[in-house]
This record gives structure tokens, C-alpha cells and sequence, in this order.
């Protein structure tokens, strides 16, 4: 299987499946002299886990990570980090119903259509579980975009019909973690977690919406074409399940302004550099960053997994089967996909700044040649 592998020179490959053994995730590209502790992992894993509150799939994972390499002394030394994180609570006989009757809407048909076979316990290597890995990666990334001032920040913007008025960056660094929907607007959060409530009950999931932000991203990353900055944002956004549609700045709302609405006047900043005297772009034009914050949308459709009567097909049997969907699965999936985005996000920010030569790949105090560094270990012999 391909497309287990995300970004050029900062490059994440993962394996691992739903029910399998463990997640696992390596990391290329990571420059030396990063202070890094499984604590800056596990904060993040930590948002992303299940079991987190009653709108969340209550399988019990720890989501525990082991670094196991590319880390010496608390400092990443420039070769390949490696992490493992264990499934610990993993219930594969609710699936057995499934193995060759497909689940309505899930990649259950298609998995075994391409490959003649599948890995069927809880989704196996389509489920959404696989996203600890890239959360994992991101808060990797997202440290080193720290320390060059650039800030990613995502919050839950609507549930169903429910949308959130805009907010502000602060606002979202500030209220987003506040509720369990990750909504950093404390009174439309509530109502969406009502709404919630009202899907779970009847046995229905409902879909929503996230609202991304990156600030202090410099002018001048990616190119034009086919590695443009929005064409590997989009492809970072479509590969988390069940996105639907990614937007950037106006997004779909620009098919109703004409081109002189849309049209941002250039002027010059405290600097004397030429600015868009608007944002309406997101931060983009040309497929390249223009130094302001880049913003954008990302959609997902209601989970799949539900427990009301569905109809399937078993192609061993030749029979027609009412099932339902038995299991622990979430009733939305925004409030857990929010660290996901942020990851995603912080991930292509990085390797684009690789990419454009604003962080140097072998270490990241660009002293290359010096040998006595504060990160280097010292000598056994000289304690």
C-alpha cells in the first residue's frame, strides 16, 4: 500500500491499524538541537484521544507514547524520531458481522475490492484512529514553528445548522479547550453540545465544520502549480477522514463578489513594504503565502458508524442483511479533528520553510560546523 507517507523534506510515514498492535509513526527531516520530551507529545495526543467526554467514542486508549529514536539527552539529534503508540483497548468481534458485509458508507467494500483483503477490525487502516500518528508528528513540528514565531490555532465553527459567530485568534487561544466541543464561542458551544446530545439519543451522528488560522507564516512559501501552499494544505485536509471540502480565505462565499469586490489594493506598511490592504485571499495569492495569517475552512459529513437499521449486502452468502452498527464510535467528529487540523496545518507550514530555506534541515541553530554545542552530550569519562 502507497500514501502512507506526507511531505518532502519534514516527511511523516506511519503504519499501524484500528485493532492492531500499535500506531507508529517516523519522522524524517527533523533538524538537531530540538528540545523534545514525550510531554510535548502526549500534551497533544492527550486532545486527540477518545474517552475525553460523552460526545467522544468512549474506547479507552491511554494513546501513550514511546519515542524509541532520534532523540539523545532530551535534544533530536537529526536522524529519523521514531514513535509507537500501543492500542490498548481494542474489541474486533463487534466487526466480525462485517467482514463481508460492508458497512453502508465506510471504506469496508472498497479496501477489499483493491487488495482482496482487509485488516476488518475497527475500521483497520481506513479508520480514523490512524490520526494519532500525524498529531504526534505535528506536535513536533508545531514546537519548531514555536520558536520562528508562527502560531496555528483551530477551533469548532458549526454543528449541523449551528454556526458560531467569527472570533478572534486570541479568542480562539484562549476559549477553544474551554468546552468539549472545542468551540471558542462559550454560548454557541453550548448549543451545539445540545444538538449533539439530541443526534446521540436518537442513534444519528451529524457532521460540522472547523475554522484554521496560521499566524506569523512569512511571505514567499511555496510555488506555483502543482506545489503550490493551497494545493498541499488542500491534500493535507482531504487525507484526515471524512473531510468533505477544504476553503481558504473567502472560500466558497467568492463565487457571489465580482473581481473588484474581491480585488485587495495594494499599499505600503510600516516598512515600506507593499501589502493586500485586505485578507480576503487567506493569506494566499498565486499559491504562495503573502505573510498574513492564513485562515481557511474544512468540512466533515456525519460519522458513518451509527447504531440505527442500515441495509448491506454479504457477498459470501448472496443475502441481503439489516444490521446495526454496534460499538463505540463518535457522534461528531470536529471536536476530536481539531488537534488533527492544527497538526496538518503545522506540518505543511514546516515543510515549506525546509522547502524555502527559512530553517536549515541539518540543525536548527544554523551553526553547521560547530561541534561543541549546549545540546551535544558530554563525555562519561569527563563526569
Amino acid at each position: 500500500m502507497n500514501g502512507n507517507r506526507f511531505g518532502r523534506l519534514f516527511q511523516v510515514t506511519t503504519y499501524g491499524e484500528s485493532h492492531g498492535e500499535a500506531m507508529g509513526v517516523t519522522v524524517s527531516g527533523c533538524p538537531a538541537g530540538l528540545e523534545l520530551s514525550e510531554a510535548d507529545i502526549q500534551r497533544e495526543l492527550d486532545r486527540r484521544k477518545p474517552g475525553q467526554s460523552m460526545i467522544t467514542t468512549s474506547r479507552g486508549e491511554p494513546d501513550e507514547v514511546v519515542i524509541n529514536s532520534g532523540v539523545q539527552d532530551g535534544y533530536t539529534t537529526g536522524t529519523p524520531i521514531g514513535m509507537v503508540i500501543q492500542n490498548k483497548d481494542a474489541r474486533s468481534s463487534k466487526y466480525e458481522p462485517y467482514v463481508t458485509a460492508p458497512r453502508p458508507s465506510h471504506g469496508d467494500f472498497t479496501y477489499s475490492a483493491k487488495f482482496g483483503t482487509r485488516n476488518w477490525g475497527g475500521g483497520g487502516r481506513s479508520s480514523a484512529r490512524e490520526t494519532v500518528n500525524w498529531v504526534a508528528a505535528g506536535a513536533i513540528a508545531g514546537k519548531i514553528l514555536e520558536q520562528h514565531g508562527i502560531e496555528v490555532k483551530a477551533h469548532v465553527n458549526q454543528i449541523g445548522d449551528i454556526e458560531a459567530p467569527p472570533v478572534t485568534f486570541e479568542e480562539m487561544l484562549e476559549h477553544t479547550e474551554e468546552n468539549e466541543v472545542r468551540c471558542a464561542h462559550p454560548e454557541t458551544a453550548e448549543r451545539m453540545r445540545e444538538r449533539i446530545d439530541q443526534y446521540q439519543k436518537e442513534g444519528d451522528s451529524i457532521g460540522g465544520s472547523i475554522y484554521f488560522e496560521a499566524q506569523g507564516v512569512p511571505r514567499g512559501l511555496g510555488a506555483p502549480r502543482f506545489d503550490s501552499f493551497p494545493a498541499r494544505l488542500g491534500q493535507a485536509m482531504f487525507s484526515i477522514p471524512a473531510t468533505t471540502s477544504v476553503e481558504y480565505g473567502l472560500g466558497k462565499e467568492a463565487r457571489e463578489w465580482t473581481g473588484l469586490d474581491r480585488n485587495e489594493d495594494w499599499e505600503f506598511d510600516e516598512s515600506g513594504d507593499p501589502v493586500p490592504e485586505g485578507n480576503k485571499h487567506g493569506g494566499l495569492q498565486g499559491g504562495i503565502t503573502t505573510g498574513q495569517p492564513i485562515y481557511g475552512e474544512a468540512t466533515w459529513h456525519a460519522p458513518t458508524s451509527i447504531p440505527k437499521q442500515q441495509k448491506t449486502v454479504d457477498w459470501e452468502t448472496g443475502e441481503e442483511k439489516e444490521i446495526q452498527v454496534v460499538g463505540r464510535h463518535d457522534p461528531v467528529l470536529p471536536p476530536r479533528a481539531v488537534p488533527v487540523v492544527e497538526a496538518m496545518l503545522s506540518l505543511t507550514i514546516l515543510d515549506f520553510m525546509l522547502l524555502g530555506g527559512r530553517i536549515n534541515p541539518d540543525r536548527l541553530d544554523g551553526e553547521v560546523g560547530e561541534y561543541d554545542t549546549d545540546y551535544h552530550p558530554s563525555s562519561p569519562d569527563n563526569s
